[in-house]
Parts: C-alpha cells; structure tokens; sequence
C-alpha cells in the first residue's frame, strides 16, 4: 500500500515537474517572442523616424518650389503689365502716325491744288524719304 502510495506521488511529482518544465519552456518562448517584438518595435521607429525626415524635406522643397512659382507668377504679371503698356503705345503711336498721313496728304492736295502737278512730284518725294528715315521710332 506505502508502495503504491509512494509510486503515486512519484507519478505526481514527475507530472508535476513536467508541467513546471513545460511552463519554464514557455515562459523562455515567451521571453524570445518580446525580445523580438522589441527589436521588431525599435527598427519601425527607426523607419518611422526617417519616413518622417523624409516627409519634412519633401514638404520644405514643395513650399520652396511653391514660392519659385508665386516669384515667377509676380515677375510674369509685372512683364505682362509692360508688354500691354507697350502694346497701347505701339497703338497710340500707330494712331498719331496714320494721322500724320492723313495731314501730308491733305498739305499734298492743298500744294496740288495751287501749285500743280510738279509740287505734287516733290512732296510725294519728300514724303517717302521723311517717312523711310523716320521708320526707325
């Protein structure tokens, strides 16, 4: 009986010890699984940390070439603004011009009129020379 009670607690006592063992083997996968979760953690800071540094320069070169667009904008604005006032002078000075026509044309009738067809010949002449050196304005 003392025999079979011995062996029982022995039966016990070695199920118990390979509970314990497995527990301890568990607890070491455990521990192995955090370290390399650990590990797995620090190395996503680290690429978070640089896709952060990353995102930053590409936000600092989107605002700078932003502001290069906004400088070009201005500066193309301000060369509009001279090409149209260019263009109104070119018309007002196209304007002056025809009408300067019109009145050598009238001074050539009124000197046809009284002086004949020879003064006509000469203010015609004149006309194209004064207009050929005055193309350059």
């Amino acid at each position: 009986q003392e025999h079979r009670d011995l062996l029982a607690r022995m039966e016990a006592g070695e199920a118990e010890l390979e509970r314990l063992r497995k527990v301890e083997g568990d607890k070491a996968a455990q521990q192995d699984r955090s370290a390399q979760l650990e590990k797995e953690v620090a190395t996503l800071r680290e690429k978070i940390h640089h896709l952060d540094d990353m995102l930053k320069s590409q936000q600092r070169k989107v605002r700078q070439m932003i502001e290069q667009l906004q400088n070009s904008k201005t500066v193309i604005q301000g060369k509009d603004a001279a090409i149209q006032e260019l263009k109104e002078r070119v018309s007002y000075l196209e304007a002056e011009n025809l009408e300067m026509h019109d009145r050598i044309e009238h001074l050539i009738e009124q000197q046809v009129s009284r002086g004949g067809l020879s003064a006509r010949a000469r203010s015609k002449s004149e006309y194209v020379s004064r207009s050929v050196g005055n193309s350059g304005i």
